[in-house]
């Protein structure tokens, strides 16, 4: 197996390549990403509205994406090193800009979430291969004002996607949100010619093929479980086969993953402490800021009373802090506050900002009440956006790095479509169990909920009110949106607790990384102790 530095090959583009040319291109890729991730979850109720879709077919627009884009990751960035990236780039390009073209056309749900999935696909191949190239085509400082930028730019779309979301679907149509995207892409797309061409230094490895098969199928699974398991019962054999099936298959993965030549996941990062807490504070983000990306805007629209456009302009709040944070995150370090402590203050304030929202939630809540945790949470993940993955990158050896970043971001999105889907589930379980006991009152309900707990966490009340009599309707409202505030100040208050846990044991085992013997225990890499744990 080969060990070099990246190869770049000459021949291969069909014009000089062009760096500026080339960081343009990428940085427009990196700025339509995560407004998918972000922005979708807003389209929702209008796309529900146009195709007459169940919710859990319309969650699969969200989960689909999330899905491939994080089972993908080790693939890809796999497939680039051996391809080459400008190739793999080109490729993630081409079908990311199909699908969203095709999902801006279709109006078939099944079709649409097949198509959000292979957009997912195609973002993983974007992602790894876009870093890849901006690696290989500059060095020293400015490769690091070139990643600053692309931190920059990632933030800029988690900040804008829900609102960009919004108001598309309100003054034009969902569809121009997936359009536009497409539209993008496609001018991204065009700056190929321009890009230089480079490969792996591991040139001899091969794509762990049954791996990416077995990884896939049981994050797949598993997310099938807890998407259908308010629709089909928890308790069926439907459900219980499938959850079953996905831990059995991440067992295989294990299993493929001791054996292989070229794993896609070397097993031996796992025994890194320091390393895996690094790599736990993205689980934190989900469990406290991503959670609340596709979500809120759901609940904002049928608490409040909200349009797209305002949900979406209600969440800046939580978004625009990302794109400051990181700046006093540089500065908080530079006068000598150690990495492990500003890791502290943003798990402290992510922690503490989704408590804080599950104490003030309320319906009609505004934003006096709504801006301090919101803009807590994106203070909390603002502090160590771009910070855990360079840390990560010290804790392992200097041969481990491709594997690390890999993981890394594989961890990190596999978390949030399951802390998504796993959230979204016991919100329709606990709205079904606070509406249940109140329905008998409303004719139209005395039967149950029926698909009232669907209808409402999808953001459509209008559906539910055509079905009650003018005159108690502003009682029915004032009822559904109480207990759906009930379950969300139940998820939420579940969702601190976690974040809480979690966050005592990231610092507890950044901690070790002090004590740590360099050059030990799962290759942490000389010097590793002092980055993370101590002063710089």
């Amino acid at each position: 197996m080969e060990t070099s530095a990246d190869v770049p090959l000459a021949g291969r583009t069909a014009r000089r390549p062009r760096p500026v040319v080339a960081l343009v291109a990428v940085l427009l890729a990196m700025l339509i990403l995560p407004t998918s991730v972000t922005g979708s979850g807003v389209a929702l109720p209008h796309i529900g509205r146009d195709t007459g879709a169940s919710l859990d077919a319309l969650s699969w627009v969200v989960h689909g994406y999330n899905l491939t884009f994080a089972s993908f990751m080790l693939a890809c960035g796999s497939l680039a090193d051996l391809f080459g990236r400008r190739r793999m780039f080109a490729a993630g390009g081409v079908l990311f800009t199909v699908a969203s073209a095709a999902s801006a056309a279709t109006s078939e749900i099944v079709l649409l979430d097949v198509l959000r999935a292979l957009a997912g696909i195609g973002a993983a191949a974007l992602l790894t291969s876009g870093s890849s190239l901006l690696a290989a085509t500059f060095t020293g400082a400015a490769r690091s004002r070139v990643f600053a930028a692309v931190g920059i730019v990632t933030g800029a779309g988690l900040a804008l996607g829900a609102m960009a979301a919004g108001t598309l679907a309100d003054a034009l149509s969902w569809r121009a949100f997936f359009g536009l995207h497409a539209a993008l892409m496609l001018l991204a797309l065009c700056a190929v010619p321009f890009l230089g061409e480079s490969r792996g230094e591991a040139t001899a490895a091969r794509v762990d093929w049954a791996g990416t098969a077995t990884f896939v199928g049981s994050l797949f699974l598993l997310l099938l479980g807890m998407v259908e398991g308010p629709q089909w019962g928890w308790g069926s054999a439907a459900v219980l086969g499938l959850l079953v099936g996905a831990v059995v298959l991440m067992g295989v993965f294990v299993r493929v993953e001791r054996r292989a030549a070229y794993p896609m996941l070397d097993l031996e990062l796992l025994r890194n402490a320091p390393f895996m807490a690094l790599c736990l504070i993205p689980v934190v983000v989900s469990f406290s800021f991503v959670v609340l990306l596709p979500l809120l805007p759901n609940y904002l629209l049928v608490a409040n009373g909200a349009t797209s456009g305002a949900a979406g302009a209600t969440m800046l709040w939580m978004t625009l802090p990302i794109l400051l944070a990181p700046l006093v995150a540089g500065r908080l370090i530079g006068w000598g506050l150690s990495p492990r402590s500003v890791f502290a203050l943003s798990l402290v304030c992510l922690t503490g900002g989704v408590g804080w929202l599950a104490a003030v939630l309320a319906p009609g809540a505004g934003a006096a009440v709504l801006a301090g945790p919101l803009i807590t949470l994106g203070v909390g993940l603002g502090l160590n956006f771009g910070l855990v993955d360079g840390a990560v990158l010290t804790v392992v050896a200097p041969g481990a790095t491709g594997t690390a970043a890999g993981f890394l971001n594989t961890l990190r999105l596999g978390s949030e479509a399951v802390v998504i889907a796993a959230a979204g589930s016991a919100l329709i379980n606990l709205t079904d169990h606070h509406l249940a006991g109140g329905l008998g009152r409303f004719p139209a309900y005395a039967q149950g909920a029926g698909d009232l707990s669907n209808s409402v966490n999808a953001g459509d009340l209008a559906g539910a009110l055509a079905r009650v009599p003018a005159g108690v309707r502003p009682e029915f409202t004032d009822f559904v949106t109480q207990g759906l505030t009930d379950a969300w100040r139940v998820v939420l208050w579940a969702c601190a607790g976690i974040c809480a846990v979690l966050a005592v044991g990231v610092y507890g085992m950044l901690g070790r990384a002090r004590r740590a013997v360099k050059g030990s225990g799962g290759g942490v890499r000389e010097g590793a102790s002092a980055s993370v744990g101590g002063h710089r």
